[in-house]
């Protein structure tokens, strides 16, 4: 094999990963990775079309993220009225609907991750077959 061969499939290679860099490295955030709703809330209003499915609970989406969690400086809720002398901690709420509900991962590949890697084999299995039918054609040149 030539070293220009050699050099021409190093190229494509960082050609063809070189634009999913940045997908490598995308967070995908749930509740679970907050401590207090203020801090989901903030990461919420960066992007209010909620990629991260932080408004996720049941019911219509009222804009509001991570509603079980506790708020920062309330480490207790009343159980009984706001008068009321007697408090107690409240028990951390799941969300109910799985990863939809920002409990859980990703569910699958998505339709990009899928597409790139059928692109990469596909391109993969045509640079083979050339280089297969260039290799005997100098084969059966020789002869």
């Amino acid at each position: 094999m030539s070293s220009r061969s050699v050099l021409a499939g190093i190229a494509l290679a960082v050609v063809s990963v070189t634009p999913l860099s940045g997908v490598a490295h995308a967070q995908d955030l749930d509740c679970g990775d907050f401590r207090f709703q203020e801090d989901a809330q903030a990461v919420f209003d960066r992007d209010t079309s909620d990629p991260n499915r932080l408004d996720e609970d049941q019911g219509p989406d009222d804009g509001i993220a991570c509603e079980a969690l506790p708020r920062r400086g309330t480490s207790a809720v009343p159980l009984v009225s706001p008068s009321a002398t007697v408090l107690q901690s409240a028990a951390p709420v799941m969300p109910t609907r799985g990863t939809r509900a920002g409990a859980g991962g990703a569910s699958g590949s998505s339709d990009l991750s899928t597409g790139v890697g059928l692109a990469l084999a596909v391109g993969a299995a045509m640079a083979g077959g050339y280089l297969a039918v260039r290799r005997l054609g100098r084969r059966s040149g020789r002869a």
